[in-house]
């Protein structure tokens, strides 16, 4: 089957839908990894990261047209749990250190409701290496949000701790626990959300949709406590 080329971005073609069709069916067949299944794409300028062109379906999950979507910041749409790291994954990919990357997000929809998402993001380069654009697919994940992890109150006690920066010493005092007894319960919870860190850990539960939207300190929801 013949391939399309990735349109550009220059003001003629940038709100036209149709233009991030074709870019579903190239990246379908990289070698370095297929498109995400049921997700929808979007171009995104590697120098602004405002999107160009993106498909209706894109669009739909912020309560904006194709049309409305265009000029409009990717990060003021979509941001991380952790503070910073979605800019610098756009940073590396703009720059040419990473050819792609995936990463658990949040949007808000057009009626002001968050809703957790994975985003793939990947380069589009010319033949002499030069990067003229990334594209973005967003594949919404609220399903996951159904079979989240229920913690013990203890345990959910520790998470909002980890959420909010506090250290194993500061969480032992104030829940009265050894350290060995923190490092245990956060250990248990990086391997049951299949997290490798403590910052992957808070990401994973915000994506989980495990914490009250808009509060700080962070709480876990009263649903996700047994």
């Amino acid at each position: 089957m013949a391939t399309t080329s990735f349109p550009d971005a220059s003001p003629r073609r940038k709100k036209t839908a149709a233009a991030a069709v074709p870019v579903r069916r190239d990246l379908t067949g990289a070698p370095d990894g297929a498109t995400p299944e049921a997700a929808c794409p979007a171009h995104v300028s590697p120098r602004t990261l405002a999107v160009t062109a993106a498909e209706p379906e894109f669009a739909r999950q912020f309560g904006l047209s194709a049309d409305e979507i265009c000029g409009r910041g990717l990060l003021e749409l979509l941001r991380s749990p952790v503070p910073g790291q979605l800019r610098e994954q756009f940073a590396a990919l703009s720059s040419g250190r990473c050819r792609r990357f995936r990463e658990r997000v949040t949007g808000r929809d057009g009626e002001g409701r968050d809703f957790p998402a994975d985003v793939t993001a990947i380069a589009v380069r010319q033949p002499t290496g030069e990067i003229v654009g990334l594209v973005v697919f967003l594949r919404r994940t609220e399903e996951a949000a159904v079979g989240a992890p229920v913690l013990t109150a203890l345990d959910a006690q520790v998470l909002e701790g980890v959420a909010s920066g506090e250290s194993t010493v500061q969480l032992a005092s104030r829940l009265y626990l050894s350290r060995q007894g923190i490092e245990y319960r956060v250990g248990q919870m990086l391997r049951r959300f299949d997290a490798p860190n403590r910052p992957a850990l808070v990401a994973r539960a915000h994506a989980l949709g495990m914490f009250a939207t808009g509060q700080w300190p962070p709480r876990v929801l009263p649903e996700r406590v047994r």
